[in-house]
């Protein structure tokens, strides 16, 4: 996991572009450097966290052996070793890395190497013959990647914050953007971001262009295409993918650094950890992490400690106090740039911030079964659900932040607008969770989170192969007597105790709403008040937003993201 970041079209001084690939250097702590053109209208930088071939030979960037191409390269390819071996009669090989490999594949085999790659990535490659770029991003964009095109200038980095600390790029708010955040909680569902001319390469694309000209767009991994109607045994099937979620696993723990598990409490990560066991074996040294507030209501540690008492793992409980709340959401909030999910995301930051100081550098999580595998609760109304109206919690509480936006500001909201598609409604939620919805937002906050401690988040349930696997599958193998994620809880049954693996479907669970409310009252009070204060955009009507407030006050809402919304807007400004 690294950081990457690259001018193109106008040159840059070394003090600036110094300041820039330091905005970003907690992505990549172990070493950092720069490659500039001849004519000094290219130079891209690198932040580097080692985790493969730990060794100087690994900096970046990385020239190729005739030093005519130059990559820069963030995230992981884990069947590097594979793609390595068809490779060597053709390249000689200086380092270990899944960078270099990525390199020559391209030069072998131009875009259509993407394809050959398992894992997540975004990467830059130079071509010095052709004063070309080529840039892409994994099919489901776990690893981040913007840009700012405007003329011939082309600024691009993994987070935002580098971009806008190039000099060459205005921070303006887009507040379409904000306008659809507050009126309907939708965000993460385009490739606009909350700045303006600022925008994120979409998952499973790809750009093209030369040094001084705007870039070329293509799309390298159409999710629509890989989905087969299948009709298979459910034995048959429960085969492929324990044997796929075992690969996967096995794939995502290549690294020369300890490697460690985020426990919940629930399937997916209790899964995860019986497929490592069964794998590496009972014996195998394996930490595991997770976050808890003290509050029984919410807390899963009574789940996580049955499947510890299960597997005998090292367990390291993570707490997140209610006094942590207002300066821990100041430092994750300077590392997201955009808006981020609360408490929630707050308490998997306390997990990174315990398994870095206890010596772990990658960890292992269980995003992605659910949509894969239709496990949240809507599926099974899939058919009663207008898709078009967007992923939105349809309450009380959304109705009335749209009542305290000024109109002419609610009108520059973006309507919902799903990927359109010949699949049944089940497929079709589940494509729009993938694409639009949940997986894009989830892997944002995932992405910045972790790397806030210079730790690598790894997905293994996001193996393309096993998403493909679950979107083939007929309805009655994902949704069956109640349940979602049907066949992977059939398969469950051989690896997890009862207690969990029957257990109800649990979103992640916090004391968010009493929290904001109660012991943070000052600190939410004095947030609020500091929106009104900076209301020059007139956004919001005063009244109205007093009086929404002081119902919250009044314990009127069974919900709190609108508060949120609130803070997520004042942390940012």
């Amino acid at each position: 996991m690294c950081g990457i970041v690259g001018v193109s079209g106008i040159q840059v001084s070394e003090s600036d572009f110094e300041r820039v690939l330091n905005k970003q250097k907690h992505r990549g702590p172990d070493s950092k450097g720069v490659f500039r053109s001849e004519d000094q209208l290219l130079t891209i930088g690198h932040n580097r966290l080692s985790i493969i071939d730990l060794s100087k030979n690994g900096n970046q960037p990385l020239l190729s052996q005739d030093g005519r191409y130059v990559i820069i390269f963030n995230g992981e390819v884990y069947n590097f070793k594979e793609i390595r071996k068809s490779l060597e009669t053709e390249f000689k090989f200086r380092t270990n890395t899944d960078t270099e490999v990525v390199l020559y594949s391209y030069i072998k085999y131009g875009k259509s190497c993407l394809d050959l790659f398992l894992g997540m990535f975004s990467f830059v490659i130079f071509d010095k013959t052709k004063n070309s770029c080529f840039a892409a991003r994994d099919r489901f964009g776990v690893k981040p990647f913007h840009y700012y095109a405007k003329g011939g200038t082309l600024v691009f980095a993994s987070e935002i914050k580098s971009i806008l600390a190039s000099g060459l790029v205005e921070k303006k708010w887009n507040p379409s953007v904000w306008a659809t955040y507050f009126a309907d909680g939708r965000y993460d569902d385009t490739e606009d971001t909350f700045y303006e001319e600022i925008k994120r390469l979409n998952p499973g694309h790809c750009m093209e262009w030369r040094v001084g000209e705007r870039p070329k767009f293509y799309e390298w991994y159409n999710l629509h295409s890989k989905i087969k109607n299948e009709v298979r045994s459910e034995n048959d099937v429960m085969d492929e993918l324990l044997s796929l979620l075992e690969s996967s696993v096995n794939y995502r723990f290549i690294a020369d650094v300890p490697v460690g598990v985020c426990l919940s409490g629930g399937l997916d990560s209790s899964l995860l950890l019986a497929i490592i066991q069964r794998i590496k074996g009972k014996d195998f040294p394996i930490h595991a992490f997770s976050f808890y507030t003290n509050d029984e209501r919410y807390d899963e540690l009574p789940w996580v400690e049955m499947m510890v008492k299960h597997t005998g793992v090292k367990l390291h409980p993570c707490l997140l106090r209610p006094n942590e709340v207002e300066k821990l959401s100041k430092k994750i909030s300077f590392h997201m740039d955009e808006p981020f999910g609360g408490i929630p995301t707050l308490g998997m930051s306390k997990v990174f911030e315990c398994a870095s100081e206890n010596g772990i550098t990658v960890l292992l999580d269980g995003n992605g079964l659910d949509e894969g595998w239709a496990g949240y609760e809507y599926y099974q109304r899939a058919q009663d659900i207008d898709i078009q109206k967007g992923p939105v919690q349809q309450s009380f509480q959304q109705a009335d932040m749209k009542s305290v936006l000024e109109e002419d500001f609610l009108r520059l909201r973006n309507e919902f607008r799903v990927q359109q598609n010949h699949f049944d409604p089940v497929r079709s939620l589940q494509l729009r969770d993938i694409l639009q919805s949940k997986i894009p937002r989830s892997m944002r906050f995932a992405d910045r989170n972790s790397m806030a401690y210079s730790l690598e988040l790894r997905e293994p349930f996001l193996d393309h192969r096993i998403i493909e696997l679950g979107l083939s599958q007929p309805n009655h193998n994902k949704i069956n007597n109640g349940q979602g994620k049907w066949l992977v809880r059939k398969l469950a049954s051989k690896l997890l105790p009862s207690e969990i693996r029957l257990a109800p479907k649990r979103g992640v669970q916090t004391p968010q709403r009493e929290w904001l409310k109660d012991d943070l009252s000052i600190w939410v009070k004095q947030s609020f008040e500091m929106v009104l204060d900076q209301n020059k955009y007139s956004w919001f009507k005063k009244v109205e937003s007093i009086k929404m407030f002081e119902r919250f006050q009044n314990g009127d809402f069974d919900n709190s993201f609108f508060i949120w919304q609130w803070i997520n807007f004042q942390l940012l400004h």
